[in-house]
């Protein structure tokens, strides 16, 4: 029995509790809570409904409690209910509804810890979307792990996901790109207000070499080409860094395109027959602080070139037009006024700006022997997804991208994600995969399969502990999804694992000697390749290995 079939049991027994006592049924919530209790002497898990709907009821908590333990024990796959505190109940799971778990995980491999929930949900998530005029730096790096790792957790409870990468080819950074370009070919000093660094050398000598007689033509021909070649060459750089560190998307979306499709126009012709656009000294402004923002803005300018909004608007508008009815914009720190700019915009344009959600990251920093390293060889001025994956390698470099909320700043400790021992988180969690591999190996070599017939014999704490953990997953990959929180199911990955070395630790899966396999053993090798899949499946919602050997 899994937290979540306990809870619904809970809550249908609290209903015919409040049915028998002449109480408000309306008052119950739609999810019973239930939690672990810290110390496993108070039991398997533990309520607070009691104390939740008691004094909303009309009824003293601790009276409340009495009946309802009185009903949840009644259930065959409860074997205790106890009343604790104010109106807490303890409760303790029957063996045989307990040890369903590793028969469930089982049965469902691959698929255990998927939902479908938020199948309502056409999510387009834009996230990385770094601008084409340099390496992917440590900012964007830890979104090309979260925002991948997020939607593959959406994409288990239901969701379908477009993950989508926005090229930012319009604009006056990709004109000084082009010029730092002509710069290095010419081999003079980037333009004070520049790009620099090896890769723009590289870059530069490549562009050369496909347009032989480039530096002849005409300077406006010369720089569209190194514009043009440039900004393809950086791109398709960005692309495979990003593919080789396992993330992928499904449409990469060229902000040019807004303009050359004539979407912007479209969208602020749109505007302007709803009212939402009006005329104020010659530019065209959005009345946003209608929908939220704290001020009017700008989205055509006065000498009639659009600003950076307009294409934003474009933009919002096109996902929406290709079916998306809910959409998620991972930013940088320094984005925090486009959360209710966007939003607003949504609702000028008609959408329900609650569809709109914006998550801020903070920022990445990268430690060598206590100290931070501060320069990238290649890139010149900022460390480089290509240089974390250098130094500990990709499943590394995602799950300790990952494995901390994105709004705190973090710490990537290269000594320690390169160390073999308990200390690497990765490796901690690797190992107890690559550890349940081997065991599975020598089984096979003596010829044992795992069997779920006598599960009942799984009576050590331990195995209990290692059993609820497992059936935590599904819940912590929901919350994970609902929130937003691609970190929790690292954190829990760590925790299986813990839990996992100490059964192991306790009690002996193989027989040995001339010791005659019997059914603890079949038992306890069910239990130990439920424990490897749920590990294989946390390892693959956030796209790292789950290593057989190590």
């Amino acid at each position: 029995m899994t937290p979540t079939e306990l809870a619904a049991l809970l809550r249908a027994a609290t209903q015919k509790v409040f049915q028998a006592h002449d109480l408000d049924a309306d008052l119950l919530p739609e999810t019973v809570v239930v939690e672990r209790p810290r110390s496993p002497e108070h039991g398997d898990y533990a309520t607070n409904i009691a104390l939740q709907l008691g004094k909303k009821a009309g009824v003293n908590p601790r009276e409340l409690a009495t009946w309802l333990a009185d009903e949840f024990a009644a259930d065959p796959g409860i074997d205790s209910a106890e009343i604790a505190g104010p109106g807490f109940v303890n409760l303790r799971l029957a063996a045989a509804a307990q040890n369903q778990t590793v028969a469930t995980v089982l049965e469902l491999g691959a698929d255990y810890g998927r939902g479908s929930e938020l199948a309502a949900l056409n999510v387009n998530l834009e996230f990385v979307s770094a601008n084409p005029t340099g390496p992917i730096h440590l900012g964007g790096t830890r979104w090309a792990a979260v925002g991948d790792a997020l939607g593959r957790v959406l994409s288990a409870r239901g969701a379908s996901v477009t993950r989508e990468y926005y090229f930012n080819d319009h604009g006056e950074q990709i004109n000084r790109f082009a010029r730092s370009l002509l710069a290095a070919a010419r081999d003079q000093p980037a333009p004070q207000d520049g790009y620099s660094g090896e890769y723009i050398r590289e870059i530069a000598e490549t562009v050369v070499g496909n347009n032989p007689g480039v530096l002849d033509l005409a300077e406006d021909d010369c720089l569209e080409t190194f514009r043009a070649d440039g900004v393809e060459l950086m791109f398709g750089h960005i692309k495979s860094t990003l593919h080789e560190f396992g993330t992928d998307f499904d449409v990469y979306t060229h902000e040019n395109s807004m303009f050359e499709r004539g979407l912007v126009e479209q969208s602020i012709e749109e505007l302007k027959a709803s009212d939402n656009l009006y005329e104020a000294d010659g530019a065209w402004w959005l009345r946003s602080t209608d929908f939220g923002d704290d001020k009017d803005r700008v989205v055509l300018k006065s000498d009639g070139n659009a600003a950076y909004i307009a294409g934003d608007i474009a933009y919002l508008k096109d996902k929406h037009d290709r079916g998306a009815n809910h959409l998620i914009y991972m930013l940088g720190a320094d984005h925090h006024g486009y959360v209710v700019r966007l939003k607003a915009a949504a609702a000028a344009l008609g959408y329900d700006p609650e569809h709109v959600e914006v998550l801020i990251g903070q920022m990445v920093n990268l430690v060598r022997e206590g100290k931070p390293v501060r320069m990238s060889k290649r890139a010149g001025t900022v460390i480089t997804l290509d240089d974390l994956v250098e130094a500990v390698g990709v499943d590394a470099a995602r799950y300790a991208l990952i494995r901390s909320s994105i709004d705190v700043n973090i710490d990537i400790d290269i000594d320690l994600l390169r160390k073999q021992s308990s200390d690497n988180p990765v490796y901690y969690v690797q190992y107890a995969h690559a550890r349940l591999s081997a065991l599975a190996r020598s089984a096979a070599d003596l010829g044992l399969t795992a069997g779920v017939e006598h599960l009942d014999v799984l009576d050590d704490s331990s195995e209990g502990d290692l059993i609820r953990t497992i059936g935590d997953f599904a819940d912590v990959v929901s919350t994970a999804a609902t929130l937003r929180e691609p970190h929790r199911v690292t954190r829990y990955l760590e925790s299986l694992a813990g839990a996992y070395h100490r059964f192991y630790s306790r009690c002996r899966v193989l027989p040995q000697g001339d010791e005659e396999p019997g059914d603890v053993h079949t038992a306890r090798l069910a239990l130990c390749e439920a424990t490897r899949q749920v590990l294989a499946n946390g390892l693959a919602l956030v796209g790292v290995t789950a290593p057989e050997r190590m």
